[in-house]
Order: C-alpha cells, then structure tokens, then sequence
C-alpha cells in the first residue's frame, strides 16, 4: 500500500506516473466531503471553534494540524469559518499541512497562500503566509518533523487519512508443533486451505501473515479475459494476489499479540484480522501533543483531535482491502499506482492506542457522521445557504442534495459508513465535546 500510494517511482498521490492527473473530484476516481459541500468544512471549522471555548479561550500558542489534506479544501472552508472568530483568530500562532505528496503540497500552496509570495525552506519544512487569517502555514512530509510543544494547543483534523494507512492481514493456521499438525499436513501459502480439525483441545494455532505475491502473467491474464466475458467488460489484470505465508513473520509473532482484542481470536480457526500499526502511532502522537506524557511533560492537556473516516466501531476490520477508479470499486491488485488503496479503519484500536500513549486524554466516540453533523447543524446552514440563494433554484437544489448526501443514512451512505471519534483532554467524562452529545459551557 505505501509503495502504490506514495513510493516515489510511480506512487498514486507522489509518483510521476501521476502527474497532470487529479485523484480528487468528478474527474478523478473518488469525492471527499469537503468536495461535495463548504458545509462540511464549516462545521469542522465550528468544531474546534467550540472546543476552543471550552478550553478557556487560550490568547495564543495555538496550533491547526491537518494531516493528509488532499487539494487544500478542507483547511481553506476551516480558516474562512475561524475568521469570523477574531478571538479565536488571533490566538492561532501556526497552521501545519502533513502532505506526503509534492504535487499535492503545489496545490494546497496555491489556495491557501498568498499568490506571488515565495515560500521558505528550511529543515525540511516550507512555510508561507496564509492568506485567509494572516498566520504562518508551514508544510511538513510527516507528522513527526512538527516538534511537539507543551506549551502549544494543537486541534488537530485527520479526515480520509487513516484509511490509506497500511495494514498487515493475519490469519490464524495450525502451528508447527501442534499434535494435529502431522495428520492435517502442511499449511500451504493460499488462503483457508486448511480443513477444519475434529478437537481443537488438541491444537495450539500461530497467527501467519498474508502476503502480496505476484501472478505470472498468462494465469494474470486468463483470470482477467474470464472476468471480462463474465461481466461483459474489458477487465484489468490482476497482476498480484494474496497469499498465506508458509511460516510465521516478524509481523505475525508480534503484531495479533498486541491486543486482548486479537488474542482471544487465536484459537479460532481460520480467523482474520487486519491490523494497521501506522494508525495507533499517529493516534499515539495525537493523544501525547494533547495530552502529555512521561517523555512530554504538559502543565496542562489542550487541545484536540477529530478524526473522521469509513471503518467499523464494534468489530475488527476484515477483507475490507479495496481499490478505487473512476469511482468504482476494482481490484486493489490491478495496475498499481493508477488505482487508490483504502481499508476499513479500526477505531476501537485507535482509541485504545491514545489512551495508552497518554493518560491525559479521553476518546468520544466513535458516533455516525450522520449523527456529528446533524448534531453540528448541518440542516440549519444549509437552510441559510439555500435562503441565500434567493430565486435561484439550481444552485437551492444543488445545497440540499449535498448536505442531504453527507447525512445519508442508507446501506452505503455516507452517513452511516463514515464515522466521527474525538481525542479530548481527559476531564473524567465531565464534558462531552459539542456533535458527540455535548454543548459550550455557558461560563466557557
């Protein structure tokens, strides 16, 4: 996933191959939030206003961190609602932009900076006026070139960002020196090839790793000629396929057991977690900027993080590997770096990896994009904008559509497949943050 979503040679977002070509939009292969209404943005926007109130109004050392910010869209409907906040405002000392992707850095610059002004380099970082709110905006590849400051306020927004982290597949299979391993015979490297064994008392199971192998190309290309008459369609070959690897991995010794939650799978035959280690050490860096800990010692924890992304909140994510073009799904293993790779977050994992990063934060949620929306007031704002709009009755049309899209509460909505979860300093469930159930203290 990272060398077809960001590798250097032919990446998805950072290669090349990719360049003069726009992922995002009706054009591209897939819509964002953000893209489909300001509305979206606003909220967010809105969001950290409340949450900026409810944490004492700080005068300054106030961070924006956004990580994975695509074309800018997002951040730029964010500023333009915080300006109408001249408080808020003035307490912002910088924004930050994690961008992995040079072009789409290019891109975000040339919306959010002031044109014709030459951005400075230095330790890695490119860093601009904005031009919405007057603050410095600095560009960073990665969250940890942003040094973290106990003395800094950071709200922080990860939208669409965890589900392109990588992930490592498992699968539960006979270990090598189970009793039952000689009258099975070996575990071969495909998947659930193993047939189920009649006492399972008499077994000890490993977890093994699936692997991405490559398909020689005649079988690649049979499989995707019999696709095509199937489906009455030209077909992308496959050119890789997963398999189950022969023997325990560095991945698989440690990973499955680093959680109660995967450990109590491990009897279970022919089990299957996907697991996303990059997650749980950003969720980590959230929860340790906001809250502290022992190696960042914070007076006081500030700040937030909101993160909101397609995944499960009760369960475990599992095949949920897809790949998007042209705004269908395809095969995650069919023409690398023309095709986006996403997976299903895991936010129970998330939330458990911040509690432990620090014991200055709680998490709220995860809660239905549907239900954080609504509770933020989408309806009311698109009402405004459609009273705005006056006589116009396309321009009406095209808000109530968009706003009605975001809530969809439908098998595949978006309303019900995305969700929201909330990185809060911990304040022993006190308060809960506004779009989770919560409202500004009246004494803010």
């Amino acid at each position: 996933m990272r060398i077809c979503l960001t590798g250097d040679l032919g990446g998805y977002y950072t290669g090349a191959i990719g360049q003069g070509r726009d992922q995002f939009g009706v054009k591209g292969d897939f819509v964002t939030s953000p893209e489909i209404s300001q509305i979206f943005g606003e909220l967010i926007g809105i969001w950290f206003v409340a949450e900026w109130m409810c944490q004492r109004r700080p005068r300054q050392g106030v961070q924006l961190i956004e990580v994975g910010p695509g074309r800018g869209t997002l951040m730029a409907d964010i500023l333009r609602t915080i300006k109408r906040f001249p408080a808020m405002m003035n307490s912002v000392e910088s924004i930050f932009m994690v961008e992995a992707s040079p072009e789409l850095r290019e891109t975000q610059q040339k919306l959010l900076c002031r044109p014709g002004e030459p951005l400075v380099h230095r330790e890695g970082l490119s860093s601009g006026k904005c031009k919405d709110i007057d603050k410095p905006i600095v560009w960073a590849e990665s969250l940890r070139s942003i040094a973290t400051n106990a003395d800094q306020t950071p709200f922080m927004i990860a939208h669409e960002f965890f589900d392109a982290l990588p992930i490592h597949t498992f699968q539960t299979a006979l270990a090598e020196t189970s009793p039952a391993k000689s009258s099975s015979g070996p575990i071969r490297g495909t998947l659930m090839e193993h047939g189920p064994v009649k006492d399972d008392s008499q077994c000890a199971y490993e977890w093994r790793e699936m692997m991405v192998s490559p398909v020689h190309p005649a079988a690649a290309m049979t499989s995707a000629q019999a696709k095509s008459k199937a489906a009455g369609r030209d077909e992308i070959p496959e050119e890789f396929q997963l398999i189950l690897s022969s023997t325990p991995t560095r991945h698989s010794r440690y990973l499955p057991e680093s959680s109660a939650r995967y450990r109590q799978l491990k009897q279970i035959p022919g089990a299957v977690v996907e697991i996303c280690p990059e997650a749980s050490l950003y969720a980590a860096d959230f929860a340790t900027r906001i809250g502290g800990s022992a190696n960042v010692a914070k007076p006081q924890p500030s700040g937030a993080a909101l993160i909101l992304d397609y995944g499960t909140s009760d369960t475990i994510p599992v095949n949920s590997l897809r790949g998007i073009r042209h705004h269908k799904l395809v095969s995650p293993f069919s023409a690398p770096g023309l095709v986006d790779l996403s997976a299903d977050v895991d936010f129970t994992a998330i939330a458990e990896a911040a509690t432990l990063a620090s014991g200055g934060v709680e998490v709220h949620g995860p809660i239905s994009q549907a239900d954080f929306l609504e509770a933020m007031g989408i309806k009311e704002r698109a009402e405004m904008l459609i009273r705005a709009a006056g006589s116009n009755d396309a321009t009406a049309q095209s808000i109530k559509k968009s706003w009605q899209r975001l809530v969809d509460r439908g098998p595949n909505g978006m309303g019900k497949v995305y969700k929201a979860l909330a990185i809060l300093p911990e304040n022993s469930g006190r308060r809960r943050p506004v779009g989770f159930g919560g409202d500004v203290p009246s004494t803010g």
